[in-house]
């Protein structure tokens, strides 16, 4: 087994077996949402359905990137993901695929279009690696194994600050992501790993080209923590692990600028959707969640997603939402 494939095993190990890892900030129980005693509306009318990048999702959601490579838990991993995603309508992100490039044998677990043939499918790459030995066309491969519908580029500078054998030259990377995003004839998303986006880097970001942005906020399962673990001193990434801007203030410096949002980072119910939906995301993500099920079966996964989006709807149903854009980025449901 390659050091590669070793980090990505032991990632999920540690994820999956230590609940520290999820450190559980609860940042959106701090917004309080206008209840609706008179709703006006019949719940079973209620259409929780939007359009991303092209496609029809059930409900705002997306299995947000966790795994993949040669091992084969982490392929049935994927394919459990994949299966289900398929089947409840929502849309799945892969794990980082640059093991493709070193373990051929990694590939089947990113070949998850015929197990998902309708579902929004995101690829992913470490953007620091563009700075490394990564080019476009590692970008287009990525894409094509997973016969993806769009890329996504994380940014995870304290992941890689963090770990034994972390890429840490972030430098003029943002002009890197534009000739990505410029030769790619799929769209491409920044991806936060669990610290968010400032303001700043947003603006440079959409300079570069980029018109989705995963915030990827603190408040979830904590990547600092997790690299903590992997090192012979934990005490760094202890230090580090609520590091980063709190997905809900996130969305909201965010929400102004002249890019589309995807929420992620320590939502945990279908009320924090609802919330980070109000505060200007698009659809959000999960992963953590879904990963215990995801080791089980596709049947396990499915019954996460019905769960959360059963929980969304009532959301909806008390707020006096009947659609998705009653709600979107509506900051009057929110009790002042």
């Amino acid at each position: 087994m390659s050091q590669l494939e070793k980090r990505k095993a032991e990632h999920v190990k540690i994820v999956a077996g230590n609940a520290a890892m999820d450190r559980q900030r609860n940042y959106f129980d701090e917004i309080r949402l206008t209840h609706r005693a008179l709703p006006d509306l019949n719940f079973a009318e209620i259409d929780p359905s939007v359009e991303f990048l092209g496609k029809k999702l059930s409900f705002p959601f997306v299995i947000s990137a966790m795994t993949g490579g040669g091992d084969p838990l982490l392929k049935k991993i994927n394919i459990n993901l994949a299966e289900a995603a398929e089947a409840e309508g929502v849309a799945m992100g892969v794990g980082s695929q640059r093991i493709l490039f070193t373990e051929p044998s990694s590939k089947s677990s990113f070949d998850l279009r015929d197990v998902a043939p309708n579902a929004l499918l995101l690829a992913n790459l470490g953007a620091v690696q563009l700075n490394e030995d990564m080019t476009l066309q590692h970008a287009k491969d990525a894409v094509d194994v997973l016969k993806a519908d769009a890329l996504c580029l994380h940014l995870n500078p304290l992941q890689e600050a963090i770990q034994p054998e972390g890429d840490t030259d972030f430098s003029n990377l943002w002009k890197k992501i534009g000739e990505v995003v410029q030769g790619l004839e799929k769209p491409v998303i920044a991806k936060a790993v669990g610290a968010g986006i400032s303001e700043v880097d947003a603006e440079l970001l959409i300079r570069a080209g980029v018109k989705t942005i995963d915030v990827a906020g603190a408040g979830g399962t904590s990547w600092s923590r997790v690299e903590g673990e992997r090192c012979d001193d934990s005490s760094l990434g202890e230090l580090f692990q609520d590091w980063g801007i709190p997905t809900p203030l996130a969305l909201k410096a965010l929400a102004p600028l002249d890019v589309e949002l995807i929420a992620s980072g320590g939502i945990r119910s279908g009320i924090d959707m609802a919330k980070a939906l109000i505060l200007g995301a698009s659809i959000c993500g999960m992963a953590r969640p879904f990963l215990a099920p995801a080791m089980e079966s596709a049947e396990a996964v499915r019954k996460v997603i019905r769960r959360i989006k059963r929980e969304f709807v009532t959301a909806m149903f008390l707020l006096g939402c009947k659609n998705v854009e009653a709600l979107k980025g509506n900051r009057d449901l929110i009790v002042k």
